[in-house]
């Protein structure tokens, strides 16, 4: 998996946000702030479609190299900024929002585009109350988790713990199941 700044998001966590998605075959989905894809193309092998919007040059140039090494075909990249992208976009199934930036707006057009989960990742806890409020204010929530998760390592010929930052996965369903 391509590198590029702010992700990809981390497997243990992308495994905890692709739960909280509950994607079926044949949801038409989308990643806001897709990065190197790598919730996409988890999704994609589920899914009818799978709509992959960054507004980075060098997240989708890294998107697309691993999409083409997964051999993955039903995802549409698009270069973009959300949530003037979602306009463009047929209605959804459900969505994962990965990127942060005008992430009030964004939720304010999914809610109207989505007919099932909305999952959002994010660091800083001030990012994550204001998408609960949100959230909560559009009677979408449901439930908010605090995943912090600790990768093995080699010290002095023994194994150590390392952790990496800690995510908020904050979930929302517009067809009201809680």
């Amino acid at each position: 998996m391509e590198l590029v700044s702010g992700g990809p998001t981390k497997p243990e966590i992308a495994a905890l946000a692709f739960f909280k998605l509950n994607i079926s075959h044949g949801d038409v989905f989308t990643d806001i702030g897709s990065g190197t894809a790598y919730i996409s193309i988890m999704t994609a092998r589920i899914a009818k479609c799978v709509y992959a919007v960054d507004s980075r040059y060098e997240a989708i140039s890294a998107a697309q190299k691993n999409i083409r090494n997964a051999n993955i075909n039903n995802i549409k990249l698009i270069r973009g900024e959300a949530p003037a992208i979602l306009d463009e976009l047929p209605q959804l199934d459900c969505a994962f929002i990965g990127g942060t930036r005008n992430i009030e707006s964004v939720l304010r057009t999914l809610v109207n585009k989505v007919n099932g989960k909305i999952v959002v990742n994010v660091v800083r806890i001030q990012t994550a109350s204001t998408v609960i409020d949100l959230m909560q204010d559009l009677d979408i929530f449901v439930d908010a988790v605090l995943v912090q998760v600790s990768n093995s390592y080699e010290l002095a010929g023994e194994i150590a713990f390392k952790p990496i930052n800690p995510v908020y996965i904050i979930t929302g369903d517009t067809k009201g199941d809680k």
